[in-house]
């Protein structure tokens, strides 16, 4: 575990210290896109914060390397190997996307070769636990259709939702550090060896995020763009496919002592298999819902809308950071449950805890939508805002009495003057200037 942690630590100090001079290089490189009518921000902000993102990768993986007892993975398998491989690939193809813009197929292209690479190296999944079936071993183009598929999705649906202020950083975060108390568990409490990859993928993908956080929290001083967007779904992604079809099912029944118990513990390893549920639900939900709402207005399912879920929250009058937690809870509720459930099944608390935060959750997502109603009687003793139809709201100018034209000659030279004041400071100086000349 402190191997681990270390790892972590390095990550996370080495993605936070290059950030800040990675901002200034996106600033003077032009890398700050002017605001689109679907962006939340209102100011132009630099991207590139993937190249921080990426320097805390290399850093992360080169410590763990030197490490006793985790270096040894760097000379038993290529997975660590492939991991970089795949993450570089697909992390130039989004620093080219952030400065000069490519293609969504080109896109697509490349995150399948990323795929394709890692699977080449090793990282692919060999075989499949199947509930009442047992273990279910693929042919190599079964197995890599399958890796590229779980690769893609997951990329798109990290890129999909990163929307606002640190939602993407912050829930790949949380689903990080949910898949690696899973893959810590099968590792060290099962003695399994082939858990050991996808625990220092989880600890360095930890690593990324949390260094990248207190820059990119609202307001956002830099984003990550496409390259960490891009590469962050990637490293996840390589997690599940390194758990999913490295280690075996058979295993787990030896440790477990029966198939039903394994079967139960190895619920989180089929389940982002299939739609990574049990990791990114909500990015992924995000994902299927955009591809249906824009084929089904006949639209490419790559043109950018303002329909994502935390667009929604925003309209529904969620704050810009409300809406953040919000999707931090959700996401956080999925990935920890399905976690929880791995370890005990059977139990009933853990599903009754479950749908109580669940209850809370959706009281506190349709809080703007509640509005308190109170009998007459009561109106006078409840604040302005609660009453029904409430103040109206007083237009200042519009109640102050008329200059004459003797006051108004002489504040229209005042007012052609200021030349150099803000919209806000020549209305402040207008209403300063007709109190003061305002006949008693």
């Amino acid at each position: 575990m402190r191997e681990y942690l270390l790892t972590l630590c390095v990550t996370a100090a080495v993605t936070y210290l290059l950030t800040g001079p990675v901002r200034k290089f996106a600033i003077a490189a032009g890398a700050m896109p002017p605001v689109r009518a679907r962006d939340v921000h209102r100011e132009p902000t630099p991207r590139l914060g993937g190249i921080a993102m990426f320097g805390g990768l290399c850093a992360g993986l080169l410590v763990a390397s030197q490490l006793t007892n985790i270096g040894k993975l760097f000379t038993l398998s290529d997975e660590p190997r492939a991991l970089l491989s795949g993450a570089g690939l697909i992390w130039l193809i989004g620093v080219l996307d952030d400065k000069w813009g490519v293609d969504a197929l080109v896109k697509l292209g490349g995150q399948m070769i990323a795929a394709g690479v890692m699977v080449l190296q090793g990282l692919t999944i060999l075989w499949l636990p199947v509930p009442g079936v047992g273990n279910v071993a693929l042919t190599p183009f079964q197995g890599t259709l399958l890796t590229v598929a779980l690769v893609v999705i997951t990329i798109n649906a990290v890129n999909f939702v990163d929307g606002l202020d640190g939602l993407a950083s912050g829930m790949v975060c949380i689903a990080s550090v949910a898949f690696f108390m899973y893959a810590y568990r099968i590792w060290y409490g099962y003695g399994i060896e082939a858990a050991a990859p996808a625990t220092l993928f989880a600890a360095v993908l930890m690593g990324m995020c949390l260094g990248f956080l207190p820059h990119n929290m609202h307001p956002a001083r830099i984003f990550m763009g496409d390259s960490g967007s891009m590469l962050i779904g990637l490293v996840l992604a390589a997690g599940a496919v390194s758990i999913t079809g490295q280690v075996d099912p058979d295993l787990m029944v030896e440790h477990t002592g029966s198939v039903k118990s394994a079967v139960h513990t190895m619920v989180p390893l089929y389940m982002p298999l299939l739609l990574p549920l049990s990791i990114i639900a909500i990015p992924v939900a995000d994902l299927v819902m955009a591809i249906v709402r824009r084929t089904w207005n006949g639209r490419s399912p790559f043109a950018a809308d303002r329909g994502h879920l935390h667009h929604r929250l925003l309209e529904v009058g969620h704050s810009h950071s409300r809406a953040v937690l919000i999707m931090y809870f959700w996401a956080a509720l999925i990935a920890f449950g399905a976690v929880a459930f791995s370890v005990r099944s059977s139990s009933l608390a853990i599903v009754l805890t479950i749908v109580l935060l669940s209850a809370v959750g959706l009281v506190v997502l349709l809080m703007p939508r509640y509005t308190p109603r109170v009998p007459g009687w009561a109106q006078r003793v409840l604040p302005p805002r609660y009453r029904r139809g409430g103040p109206e709201p007083v237009d200042a100018e519009a109640a102050a009495p008329e200059p004459d034209a003797e006051a108004a000659g002489e504040r229209e030279p005042a007012m052609a003057g200021l030349h150099g004041a803000t919209a806000i400071g020549e209305r402040r100086q207008f209403t300063r200037t007709k109190k003061i000349n305002t006949p008693e």
